[in-house]
């Protein structure tokens, strides 16, 4: 297994790619080789947005409820495959086989939210806007689309775009992180069953290569990117420069308010579920705690507690609740900044540090790690560390707790536990984010509605999911019409 080459899928084909250039896929809990990835040439790239341009002139013009039955088709074989697709999540990805499904069940949600595109899609229509004249508003396609996605959910994100695009009738290409392929060649081999006409949908794999093919290339009109700020900045700067429209999503650094008068017992679980659920690697993962007035002493014991029992291991086991992070690079990067914020001051008071996990000692495992005392301004309270660390920090009252979450450069979540509706609804009111969870770890929304960002979290106009994803993946065309009421004697 560890020779097999991953495929490009182009124009409706399963296509070796013709680079030299390959890297390993690892499962980080056993450093089994799982297979190679292509870094695919910026030829590959092209010849895939040919495909899709080519394909895209019937695609269009195939009816809005004709479109969809693929999609019903697709929604259906994900439910079979639903097993299979959860466990190769886990052995490349390196999260727990509950996480794996949980990402895959907000995949499927998105499919049957696109199959309602008869109706989401619908423009405006006004008569008489002078005498004998009317002026409606139509939606068309954007053309030739395509998603980059990261390695943490190697199912879900590409979702939050693709079923929009296609429903909408454009024509897409994905590409996927070079880390975690399996997924999603598995994926288009339920595309490929679909029947979708060739060219439709096109997968091609690679790394940065790829990634400037796509935004440079003319054809190329809608880009998706989820990944940390700093390549979001550049995928949105480039491409937009481009003349193309980009939503690309960034880092986080979310944090989570405990009020005295919360719950702490459902407190300490849900903040725990949101910090070291998924090993941290997440957008919407907890990873500062900010204590207000009285609650500092319940809650720092109570999360001390759920970070020293939460059970880590091998996703695939399911009594396990934390997997790996994706590899030994990020433990490394983790436990340095873990070290930093200990050199500006923090207190240990959970070290999930050198991990050894009894039959997986080559994996690339963290367990939970908390840190109290985190200097506000310092590098832990400010950098994204995309790992299992929760750093507390204390303040005295709501309006203290705000300040601070508002005084970040990311904008992606904010959450807060309390029992007062004040309190909920004044956080709510203020805080400058675009996902707010009040009594929820991880204000994550449906597919219905927007996954909203904002500042360094995101950048661009529409998100993904729901009518955001419409809108994104539809112009707008207005037309006045006048039909003078002599002509209709001429017939």
């Amino acid at each position: 297994m560890s020779k097999n080459k991953v495929l490009n899928y182009i124009n409706g084909e399963w296509q070796p790619s013709a680079t030299a250039d390959y890297i390993d896929v690892v499962n980080p809990a056993t450093q089994e080789n799982l297979g190679r990835t292509p870094l695919s040439s910026a030829k590959e790239v092209d010849d895939a947005v040919q495909a899709a341009a080519a394909a895209l002139v019937e695609w269009r013009q195939t009816p809005s409820t004709d479109r969809i039955q693929y999609l019903f088709k697709l929604k259906n074989l994900l439910e079979e495959n639903f097993e299979e697709l959860a466990r190769t999540i886990t052995m490349e990805c390196g999260k727990t086989l509950g996480e794996s499904r949980g990402e895959l069940r907000r995949a499927i949600e998105n499919v049957e939210v696109a199959c309602g595109i008869p109706l989401m899609m619908q423009g405006h229509v006004s008569e008489d806007i002078a005498s004998g004249i009317d002026e409606l508003m139509i939606r068309q396609p954007v053309g030739v689309c395509a998603a980059i996605t990261p390695f943490n959910f190697p199912s879900m994100i590409v979702f939050w775009f693709m079923p929009y695009a296609l429903a909408c009738g454009n024509t897409y290409i994905v590409k996927p992180s070079e880390k975690v392929p399996l997924t999603m060649k598995k994926i288009f081999q339920l595309l490929d069953q679909v029947g979708f006409p060739k060219g439709v949908v096109n997968l091609v794999n690679g790394a940065k290569e790829a990634v400037d093919a796509i935004l440079d290339h003319p054809t190329i009109r809608g880009i998706s990117f989820v990944g940390s700020t700093p390549i979001a900045k550049y995928v949105y700067t480039k491409g937009s420069a481009n003349g193309k429209r980009v939503q690309a999503q960034g880092g986080a650094k979310n944090p989570i308010v405990v009020l005295p008068d919360a719950d702490m017992e459902m407190a300490k679980q849900i903040t725990a579920d949101s910090a070291f659920g998924c090993a941290g690697q997440r957008c919407l993962a907890g990873s500062v705690a900010v204590t207000v007035g009285e609650s500092q002493g319940p809650f720092t014991e109570a999360i001390m507690e759920a970070a020293n029992s939460r059970v880590v291991g091998y996703g695939l086991d399911e009594k396990v609740q934390m997997g790996t992070v994706i590899n030994a690079q990020s433990v490394n990067r983790i436990e340095s900044l873990i070290q930093q914020g200990v050199d500006e001051g923090a207190k240990l008071i959970v070290d999930g540090r050198s991990a050894s996990i009894p039959d997986y000692g080559k994996g690339s495992f963290m367990r939970p790690t908390v840190l109290e005392n985190v200097d506000p301004a310092g590098t832990l309270a400010q950098t994204e560390i995309f790992g299992p660390v929760l750093s507390l920090i204390h303040v005295n009252t709501i309006d203290d707790a705000i300040q601070f979450v508002n005084s970040g450069q990311y904008g992606n979540m904010a959450c807060l536990f309390t029992a007062s509706g004040a309190a909920a609804r004044k956080f709510r009111y203020e805080v400058n984010a675009g996902n707010i969870g009040i009594n929820v770890g991880v204000a994550a929304p449906m597919a219905f509605f927007p996954f909203s960002g904002w500042k360094d979290s995101f950048f661009g106009v529409l998100h993904g999911q729901g009518r955001h994803a419409v809108e994104f993946f539809t112009q707008t065309k207005v037309v006045v019409e006048r039909w003078p009421k002599e002509w209709s004697r001429k017939f």
